[in-house]
């Protein structure tokens, strides 16, 4: 079953059991959780929901989120371990459930109409119980009831079966995971053992059923939830008969590209193969984040982002494959996904000149670099930020060539130095990978809901073709994509901001409004962006959230917003420029006033 059928039917499945069909969200928080730098997980996108705010396509939700995760970039190159990767899930909102989300999982993997796989190489685990947390004796039960071996139910602690809010305090819960036989032997063996590595974790349910308090304690929540990631590389794995994720048709052709570009086919060595594998990894993850708006840096996204294509680079390197050849893997995922993603056909040159930038950056100093490198018989904290300021080697490439090396380096000295030139990047390393339901962030609040004035005053001035094509929002600025084919001129990117600010302080009241997607059309609320926020598939009855600013703005929105407009500050439009074919893009900041 190619990864295509996987995603159908998996969306088939659970619009049949009545769940809203909404589309992935950016690789970019915004609204829902500032303290991320990407989505690592089909959760971020839905916070606002978990916390008790209404979804505009109901309380069941599924989904196909892209994820960027960067915590296990070291194991990349193993049969499993991504830096993107695509989760399924499947999301009830106070609605379902422990027994419909077990018994919906189990049918899903198991019916012959579905995934039809060996119920006899399925195990779980669920959460053992502690001080502070009963056993899952409920999920225990009725895993049972699915006819499993009590030898194949395991009960491990909460570090194996428990979701945390990330937190002191916030909704949290057991889970139960789901595991599936990937060993030599036919026959699975009769009691599971979560510690062989044969046995490969394919599906997720967490039960959001507790609120953790101050005193580290937990009381039930009022609203319970479920929150299921099922990754897609992985069930492929499972569902093509494969032994690694880069065997799978989400793989093969890239690595057949890499194969090409280093007449490699013959050459299997483990070293070999790793690199491969991060070329292939590295690159679809650049491929995905420069599409959604990100530039190679030194900080933040940025710094991750060069981090993957200089690794990459260098790893070709080792491969022997001197020319410029990222692009050319670049094509490669492009293919495989321009029709689950068509951002990326539509960003296809952005994306191609920012590979081919910092390719021509690196090269020029790579070999330098690592000459320079070659002389030292060990780095200290001064040589590594060396090698990253003169010759531009991210520190972690640094960290795992002197591995290769066996060479020690003191990343305590490097950081210290790096804080010494006021250049240390809050990256991974000092956990900005780390999140979960948290704060709306009254900053994103009001750059979004500045994105529905600006929407207003972009048609007043520029006429009503005018049409919202896409917005990327942080704590720090705004991105807005709209229709139009000219060039705005001084003049009316002035007018624009001047209706913007005007509106800012009137002190304009926002209020939302529930009602069918016909009642908001005819009341004339702006529904473009493929209706914002709301599901690709609607059902019958469902309710969309309808934004009033004063008399001036009506947008369908599931996004947070100001409660009036006064708390928004100082309104500037920094730059207008090209996007695409008929799309113009804006960036712009608010300043507190």
């Amino acid at each position: 079953m190619i990864s295509r059928e996987i995603r159908d039917k998996f969306l088939e499945f659970f619009t049949e059991k009545g769940h809203t069909v909404i589309s992935s969200a950016s690789l970019i928080p915004s609204e829902t959780d500032p303290t991320v730098l990407f989505t690592t997980a089909g959760m971020h996108p839905l916070v606002p929901y978990l916390l008790g705010e209404k979804h505009p396509g109901g309380n069941k939700i599924a989904n196909v989120q892209k994820c960027i995760r960067t915590v296990d970039i070291d194991e990349v190159g193993d049969i499993s371990h991504l830096t993107f990767f695509e989760m399924l899930g499947n999301w009830s909102f106070g609605s379902y459930f422990k027994k419909e989300a077990i018994e919906w999982s189990w049918k899903f993997l198991t019916a012959p109409n579905w995934l039809g796989l060996d119920p006899d190489k399925i195990a779980v685990s669920v959460f053992q119980g502690d001080d502070n947390a009963p056993f899952d004796e409920e999920s225990y039960e009725i895993w049972e009831k699915t006819g499993l071996s009590k030898k194949r139910i395991a009960k491990l602690p909460k570090e194996n079966n428990w979701w945390d809010s990330p937190g002191a305090t916030g909704p949290c819960g057991p889970d139960t995971e789901m595991f599936y036989w990937m060993g030599n032997s036919e026959k699975a063996p009769e009691t599971f053992d979560p510690n062989d590595n044969n046995w490969l974790e394919i599906w997720n349910d967490v039960f959001m059923q507790y609120n953790k308090i101050a005193e580290g304690r937990y009381e039930p929540l009022k609203q319970k939830n479920v929150d299921t990631g099922m990754g897609l590389e992985r069930i492929a794995m499972v569902m093509q008969d494969v032994s690694t994720v880069y065997e799978t048709d989400l793989f093969l052709p890239i690595m057949r590209k890499i194969d090409e570009l280093g007449h490699l086919m013959s050459n299997g060595t483990s070293d070999v193969l790793r690199s491969k594998r991060i070329i292939a990894d590295h690159i679809k993850a650049a491929v995905f984040i420069i599409s959604d708006e990100v530039e190679p840096s030194n900080t933040g996204r940025g710094y991750v982002l060069r981090r993957l294509i200089r690794r990459a680079i260098r790893h070709g390197k080792l491969l022997g494959i001197e020319k410029f050849f990222i692009n050319k893997i670049a094509e490669s995922v492009i293919d495989i996904y321009k029709e689950q993603y068509p951002e990326l056909l539509n960003n296809e040159l952005e994306i191609m000149n920012e590979l081919e930038k910092e390719d021509e950056k690196f090269r020029k100093t790579l070999d330098q670099g690592i000459k320079e490198f070659n002389k030292l018989k060990e780095i200290t904290g001064k040589d590594a930020f060396n090698l990253y300021q003169t010759y531009g080697f991210p520190f972690e490439m640094t960290k795992e060539i002197a591995t290769e090396k066996g060479i020690e380096i003191n990343e305590t000295e490097f950081k210290e130095e790096f804080n010494l030139h006021q250049e240390l990047s809050k990256t991974a390393s000092v956990g900005m990978f780390k999140g979960g339901l948290a704060d709306s962030g009254e900053q994103s609040k009001k750059y979004h809901t500045a994105t529905h004035l600006l929407l207003s005053a972009l048609r007043h001035i520029l006429g009503n073709h005018v049409e919202q094509k896409g917005s990327n929002i942080d704590s720090e600025r705004m991105r807005f994509d709209f229709s139009h084919s000219q060039k705005m001129t001084e003049e009316e990117i002035k007018k624009v901001e001047d209706i913007v600010n005007e509106k800012i302080k009137e002190n304009l009241p926002v209020s939302c409004e529930e009602m069918n997607l016909e009642e908001a059309k005819q009341k004339g609320a702006l529904g473009s962006f493929e209706q914002k926020y709301l599901a690709c598939r609607q059902a019958d009855g469902d309710k969309v959230k309808v934004y009033s600013i004063g008399s001036f703005s009506k947008e369908i929105c599931g996004g947070p917003h100001v409660e009036n407009t006064g708390e928004i500050g100082d309104f500037k439009i920094i730059k207008e420029e090209a996007s695409s074919a008929g799309v113009r893009r804006i960036k712009a900041i608010v300043e507190n006033s």
